[in-house]
């Protein structure tokens, strides 16, 4: 995916008031997807709205969505070679995905 959808899916996730947005680059860590984006929502009623936000902006970009998870602490979109994830403070505390992501491309990256 380009840096350029990255860049129109933290922009919109900025601007709709999802807060610590993080972007992973997973290219060349033989990672599930190229990149992963995550942030926290102000609650279990903010996350649906920011995937109602996301849908037109993702599909005005050429892309597709190819699955939705839904629950009301955790959204996941899935566009095939990107995931993101839109959490509750509380879930992504827990779930820590973060350290997650930057293990698994430190692990990958001193593997020979």
């Amino acid at each position: 995916m380009s840096h350029n959808k990255i860049e129109t899916i933290v922009n919109v996730l900025d601007e709709k008031k999802a807060e610590n947005i993080q972007a992973f680059d997973m290219r060349g860590h033989d990672y599930m997807v190229d990149d992963v984006i995550i942030a926290s929502t102000q609650g279990k009623k903010h996350g649906p709205a920011l995937l109602d936000y996301l849908v037109p902006e993702i599909k005005k970009m050429g892309e597709k969505i190819l699955h939705t998870d839904q629950s009301e602490e955790w959204i996941v979109i899935d566009l095939g070679d990107m995931l993101i994830h839109l959490m509750t403070p509380e879930h992504r505390t827990k779930y820590n995905i973060e350290e997650f992501l930057t293990e698994y491309k430190k692990n990958k990256s001193t593997q020979v």
